[in-house]
């Protein structure tokens, strides 16, 4: 899956809904240090074991080049374009993006190319679901969509808002980050390892946060296939069958009864045995972070990997930087975050 998680380290830095800009006062500098963190952000998502040990290629080896990024984003905003907001009025918006359906053939070709991608480097997975009588074409469509919507999507709308609210916690937090994945990667071999990164609670602690505070798909639509009683805290609801239901995670991930300061970006909420307990309050698509994807349970698809992708960001981030400081603006997908400074490593 790592080709759909490369990142430009030339004149601008993709890493989500926008560009990452450096602003420097001089040039040089603004050029330096664009090019360390877009290695830093290259070596997250391009270098990741998954990327051979998925698919058995590397994709800049193949015909898909390095490419991916673009095809991807590209077919995403096709699918997501009648839910965003471009910015413009609200009834220039209804006629051209809401009114009739997106033409698929602008982007038939570039879904062709990631679809060769699939099917040529995912041998093994094919051979394994012909056994279950899955065709090898639906196999590959299901790659595609899980790889590229559900992980690669929910990843262009949460990395931005992630260092969002990391920067806005300030240089106590960075500096807590710093030595926690440092010393945790030194008492490993000075390797990032599976072992290593479960000894940075506070890491995986402020990557639960992020989820929690800032959901990266905030609503969910269903209907419902049989009446059922949905309960809140002093309520129960009837709901007919065939009734259409619609979720806002924030109303959970943000109640007061569950957690304190609910507004409020807390670095640490999720660490101990009493914020390991509070993850079953964190929400993907169909259910808790506690939960995992199964045949009976269609919990998002992209869901672990997209924490575990999150984590190697944060941790790639802080081994080589002490801190830094960002300006947010607005994009169709969330923010837009550009850095404006980076503190190189100094321990």
């Amino acid at each position: 899956m790592g080709f759909l998680l490369l990142v430009q380290s030339k004149t601008d830095l993709t890493i989500s809904t926008t560009k990452v800009e450096m602003n420097f006062s001089s040039q040089k500098s603004r050029n330096t240090s664009q090019r360390c963190f877009g290695l830093t952000c290259h070596r997250v998502l391009s270098s990741l074991p998954t990327q051979r040990a998925f698919f058995g290629s590397n994709p800049p080896d193949t015909k898909l080049g390095d490419d991916g990024p673009s095809l991807i984003s590209k077919w995403v905003l096709f699918q997501l374009g009648p839910v965003l907001s471009l910015g413009l009025p609200t009834y220039v918006e209804e006629l051209v993006i809401r009114t009739f359906p997106l033409p698929p053939f602008l982007v038939k070709k570039d879904y062709r190319r990631l679809y060769d991608f699939f099917y040529h480097s995912s041998g093994f997975v094919q051979d394994e679901a012909e056994k279950l009588g899955i065709s090898r074409e639906e196999v590959c469509h299901n790659l595609l969509f899980a790889t590229c919507f559900n992980t690669f999507g929910g990843m262009k709308i949460f990395f931005p808002n992630m260092l969002k609210w990391i920067s806005r916690a300030g240089v106590k937090l960075h500096t807590d980050l710093a030595q926690e994945i440092r010393s945790a990667i030194r008492s490993n071999g000075g390797k990032l390892t599976m072992a290593a990164m479960e000894q940075m609670p506070l890491m995986k602690s402020v990557v639960y946060e992020g989820l929690r505070i800032e959901p990266p798909v905030p609503s969910q639509y269903g209907r419902a296939k049989k009446d059922l009683l949905i309960e809140s805290h002093d309520a129960v609801y009837l709901v007919k069958a065939g009734e259409m239901l619609y979720g806002y995670q924030p109303f959970a991930t943000k109640d007061p009864k569950i957690f304190e300061n609910p507004e409020e970006f807390v670095p640490d909420r999720f660490m101990g045995d009493d914020g390991g307990r509070l993850l079953k309050h964190v929400l993907w698509s169909n259910g808790p972070e506690t939960e995992d994807p199964t045949t009976a349970n269609k919990q998002c698809a992209g869901k672990d990997f997209v924490v575990l992708v999150s984590r190697l960001f944060v941790v790639e981030l802080f081994r080589r930087y002490d801190s830094f400081e960002i300006e947010v603006g607005k994009s169709p997908l969330g923010a837009a975050v550009t850095v404006t400074s980076l503190k190189r490593a100094s321990f």
